[in-house]
């Protein structure tokens, strides 16, 4: 009796320990980004076709991994000169590079948030990066019976390092581009087979 007690002992820690692969709905995700423009504006836009996975390790948001990546042929600045202009050799190369992506190598917590490092690949180049993110919410069922979290990031990328270099020279000396872009990610993760959170069962009376 004692050794069967153990053994389901053991088994209910691996239950609580097991990971959990959260897929990034794409229809309800999308990475955007802001640039400064000739020093007295910023331009806004978004990349689409996120997908990947988040793979959770219970509460230990430390334990936490972050796969993956944009379609970059989808950018969009609401501004279709624009964005022809960026998915060119100019910019972004969009034919020779269609996508970007991001996996994380570890994740650090930094007071209430936490610091997601990994590698960013954009224009063909790699470099490490680090993302600010709250972490993932607590998870929902929706109306279909997947359960379903959310997550965003933040961070800061210098285009010029990823080989984004063009870019003229205003009278005033400044930038008509800026090299620093802002980076905001937002993710919707849905896992179809991930259990229900258990309800405080009713008092009888």
């Amino acid at each position: 009796m004692r050794y069967l007690a153990l053994v389901l002992l053991f088994a209910a820690s691996l239950s609580m320990g097991a990971t959990e692969k959260w897929e990034i709905d794409s229809s309800h995700s999308t990475a955007r980004f802001k640039v400064k423009h000739m020093m007295v504006t910023n331009v806004s836009g978004e990349v689409g076709g996120v997908e990947g996975e988040i793979t959770l390790d219970g509460d230990d948001m430390t334990k936490m991994t972050v796969t993956a990546k944009a379609d970059m042929k989808t950018i969009s600045t609401n501004n279709a000169k624009r964005d022809e202009h960026l998915r060119g050799d100019d910019f972004f190369s969009t034919k020779k590079f269609p996508t970007a992506s991001f996996k994380s190598k570890k994740v650090a917590k930094d007071g209430d948030k936490y610091k997601i490092t990994g590698d960013l690949t954009l224009h063909g180049v790699t470099k490490e990066v680090v993302l600010d993110s709250e972490g993932v919410t607590p998870a929902i069922k929706d109306p279909w019976g997947a359960m379903r979290r959310g997550f965003s990031a933040t961070g800061k990328i210098d285009r010029k390092e990823f080989g984004v270099s063009y870019g003229k020279v205003l009278d005033n000396g400044g930038a008509m581009v800026a090299n620093e872009v802002e980076l905001n990610i937002e993710c919707e993760v849905k896992n179809e087979a991930a259990p229900a959170a258990k309800t405080a069962p009713k008092k009888k009376g």
